[in-house]
């Protein structure tokens, strides 16, 4: 690692030095640090860049963000649904870098230059699961359509120097996630999506199945303008290298993508289907206990202890909704542990606690994935793990790797110089994964279900308006017709007798 650090520092001193009044100043590090920020260009999207009713997310989004800090300068993000639109704001210098999840391909090395890869993936052709597997480009025998400007098209021109029976459509309409959908609908038989991103929307959409890889796997990058200034590189080399040093792209990635690496078809679709018809008996005592915590988390935590089933029960003797033992409901005040209400109080109070056990220093998400283990296995056991990879060189308060060291709890040379000794420590790993992955899919479903009731409810609107605007009287005018053309009557004065019994009317 010292001969790593020291190759990277001779790198950034060389390029400092070499012929850097040749480029443009407009994309240069020294006029970003004089602006006091940077514009990075991405895509919207899963592994990039989207909105939370937190604030803003995504794995690019983070690591951009990590990057401006530690030039100490604002990150603006300039999305856009457009890879075309972004390579040409790279190229006029309205954008810094692009940080979209880029694959290094030959025809991008020829017009940008990257930074240090940070992740590989590769790309994979997609089908709907009952349909026939395509295992070779040979057995294409349908409509396969990618994005425009996306390296996709790229590595299927390479496919159809070898494979001219080859054919594809392309859409600047549609990204990756339109385009699963429309293979879901059948309106089209095949589409190309990075791994990554097909293993976050494998928790969606359980019907998407792999056949079969169209390259190589590739590595990903951020990228920068030919004429942006040797500086920019520079800085990029020695940040990608500390990140990679000190663990932050190890957590990033875990965050993102560490719950989703093993995807089960029949358990997905499972936990779908329950959603839809179990969840609604019990949603709203789980939105009344959650309070502060989101109420989807809570709830994912119940389906994984019993999957929504009031009267479960373990060989262990823990039973109910959130199954609870004996002691830890006697302690939160539950009396039934088969009452729904109750056990799902008793679980809320006794998750929160769990929480405010974890040391202030540890932030969310970390601190959220910490209660959950100890939820599982207990804070006692927990400690013992974080203890351990503190005593390996670790980072005690990253749940990436002390996840790596709770399995250890199984081996006698470890659990027994630990305080608590011996625990079942895979268990809590599995439990955490599964419930990142129910919370994933339930958010998911629960944000596309309000966005359908808006839908609905302007549709229901609109019909309305229509529905009365046909009803109206036709003595009315018409909104097109003017006010000035409507003649005021001079009504002659009445009577009182007349004035009340116009009143009466």
């Amino acid at each position: 690692m010292t001969k790593f650090i020291s190759l990277l520092l001779f790198i950034f001193a060389t390029l400092l030095l070499s012929g850097c009044d040749k480029k443009n100043d407009s994309s240069s590090l020294s006029r970003i640090l004089a602006r006091g920020y940077i514009n990075v260009g991405t895509i919207f999207g899963p592994t990039n860049y989207y909105t939370t009713a937190n604030g803003f997310a995504g794995f690019e989004y983070e690591l951009a963000k990590k990057y401006a800090d530690s030039l100490n300068v604002e990150l603006r993000i300039i999305p856009s649904y457009s890879l075309n639109e972004l390579f040409i704001k790279l190229n006029t210098g309205e954008v810094d870098l692009l940080a979209a999840s880029l694959s290094k391909t030959e025809k991008r090395l020829q017009r940008f230059r990257f930074a240090p890869s940070y992740e590989t993936i590769s790309q994979k052709l997609v089908f709907k699961q009952g349909n026939i597997r395509p295992r070779k480009v040979a057995d294409l025998a349908g409509k396969l359509m990618v994005t425009t400007g996306s390296s996709y098209v790229e590595n299927l021109e390479k496919l159809k120097l070898t494979h001219s029976e080859l054919t594809w459509q392309e859409t600047i309409e549609f990204d990756s996630e339109e385009l699963l959908a429309k293979v879901l609908s059948g309106e089209i038989d095949y589409t190309v999506i990075d791994s990554n991103n097909l293993a976050i929307n494998r928790s969606y959409y359980p019907e998407i199945s792999i056949g079969f890889s169209i390259k190589k796997p590739e590595p990903l990058a951020w990228m920068v303008s030919k004429n942006s200034h040797d500086d920019i590189l520079a800085s990029l080399i020695e940040f990608f290298g500390i990140v990679h040093h000190d663990g932050t792209l190890l957590a990033l990635d875990d965050k993102y993508y560490g719950h989703i690496e093993q995807f089960n078809y029949v358990e997905t679709r499972t936990f779908i289907k329950a959603v839809a018809t179990t969840l609604p008996k019990y949603q709203h005592f789980f939105e009344k206990y959650a309070q502060e915590l989101d109420w989807r988390l809570l709830a994912a935590i119940s389906y994984q202890e019993s999957h929504w089933n009031p009267t479960a029960r373990s060989y262990t003797g823990v039973r109910g909704m959130m199954m609870l033992t004996l002691a830890t409901a006697k302690q939160m005040g539950i009396k039934s542990r088969l009452d729904t209400e109750q056990s799902i109080r008793g679980g809320a109070k006794y998750f929160k606690r769990m929480i405010a056990m974890m040391p202030d220093r540890i932030p969310r998400p970390d601190r959220i994935w910490f209660a959950l283990a100890s939820y599982n296995i207990g804070f006692g056991h927990l400690n013992d793990a974080r203890i351990i990879t503190q005593r390996q060189g670790g980072d005690p308060d990253r749940w990436v790797e002390v996840k790596t060291r709770l399995p250890l709890l199984q081996q006698k040379k470890y659990y027994k110089n630990t305080k608590h000794g011996y625990a079942r420590g895979e268990e809590p790993v599995h439990y955490v994964d599964n419930i990142r992955r129910y919370y994933d899919t339930l958010s998911w479903l629960d944000n596309k279900s309000k966005e359908q009731a808006k839908e609905d409810a302007i549709a229901l609107e609109r019909q309305q308006a229509l529905e009365l605007q046909e009803h109206l009287p036709e003595t009315l005018p018409s909104e097109s017709q003017s006010q000035d053309s409507i003649t005021p009557v001079k009504s002659e004065p009445k009577s009182d007798k007349e004035a009340q019994a116009i009143s009466a009317k």
